[in-house]
């Protein structure tokens, strides 16, 4: 499905309880069969507890926890949505100055459905083009984004989606951005 190649690079997807399950796994499984290595960082240590449409779906092996790790540990960033997960993300100061360190990198930042709330907590929005769920659209507004209705939006290093459905251009986008990106040296 995916023709670039990725192989060598590392992502971290960021989440925590109440994240919208496909929006974490299928962008790891997309990313994994491009040839990434894929860690899930969350602010708690164990595991976490995905919702899938309109109840608890299964559980994921959080990696590492987000202060243990650095921005320079990682190639891209993915927020996945969920109302309930972005929401416990955006009230964490770890989880938001990783978030706010990695944007400023300039590194990939991928968020999708109520995701960006995150980026809008760290205040990295303002003066992007950006997309979400039709919900978020007026927090990103206030948050000086320029909001538009389309499956995928790249705004120099933030990329972002609307909703499930839009997975597959969503990873798609991710895919081809981190390929023009060189990886991260490797430390010696």
């Amino acid at each position: 499905m995916f023709k670039s190649s990725i192989k060598g690079k590392k992502v971290a997807i960021l989440a925590t309880d109440g994240y919208e399950q496909v929006e974490l796994t299928e962008p790891k499984r997309d990313l994994e069969k491009a040839g990434a290595k894929v860690d899930v960082l969350s602010i708690k240590p164990g595991q976490i507890k995905g919702w899938d449409k309109t109840d608890w779906g299964k559980s994921v092996k959080v990696d590492h926890l987000v202060n243990d790790v650095r921005p320079t540990d990682y190639d891209a960033l993915i927020l996945p949505g969920g109302q309930i997960n972005p929401d416990k993300l955006r009230t964490d100061r770890n989880a938001v100055a990783f978030i706010k360190q990695f944007v400023e990198s300039g590194k990939p930042v991928a968020a999708i459905c109520h995701g960006p709330w995150g980026l809008i907590e760290a205040d990295v929005v303002k003066g992007k083009t950006v997309t979400s769920w039709p919900s978020v659209h007026t927090d990103l507004k206030n948050a000086g984004a320029k909001w538009v209705d389309k499956e995928v939006v790249q705004d120099g290093n933030i990329i972002t989606s609307r909703r499930p459905e839009d997975i597959p251009a969503f990873s798609k986008k991710i895919i081809e951005t981190l390929a023009k990106t060189p990886a991260l040296a490797k430390a010696s």
